[in-house]
């Protein structure tokens, strides 16, 4: 005499909660990609094709005023650094670290001299400099 089971085993996996946490990530990586801003400062960087891997720990921005002033600014902060403080600040902030390297990012105005006046302080503290571009 065989017996029928009258109850069915039921394979489905109930994929809601995946879902659902799979959108709570997309949501939370979105946001947080907002945030990562490296240069709040608005510059037209110059182009160029080569491009740099390296990762530098602190940036420098030139900004260009007009009338032969210029502003610099630490870590894209709003508030500007006169150029005898520069070099302090980026001693303060690079002392920790093993391979000391910071970028530099400066409008297409700023002439080549404000420019190379903080890549001296690049070489006088043996750190490695970065010149910002955009691809072409």
């Amino acid at each position: 005499m065989a017996f029928k089971r009258s109850t069915k085993v039921i394979s489905d996996i109930g994929s809601t909660s995946m879902t659902d946490l799979v959108f709570l990530l997309l949501i939370f990586f979105l946001i947080t990609s907002t945030l990562v801003n490296p240069n709040a400062l608005k510059l037209l960087l110059p182009k160029s094709t080569g491009q740099v891997s390296a990762k530098p720990t602190v940036s420098v921005s030139i900004k260009d005023w007009g009338n032969d002033s210029y502003t610099y600014h630490i870590n894209g902060s709003e508030t500007a650094t006169p150029f005898s403080m520069v070099e302090d600040e980026l001693i303060s902030t690079l002392q920790n670290e093993e391979d000391p390297t910071f970028s530099i990012y400066s409008d297409e105005s700023v002439p080549i001299k404000e420019i190379v006046g903080v890549m001296n302080i690049a070489k006088r503290n043996h750190y490695k400099v970065i010149l910002a571009t955009q691809p072409e």
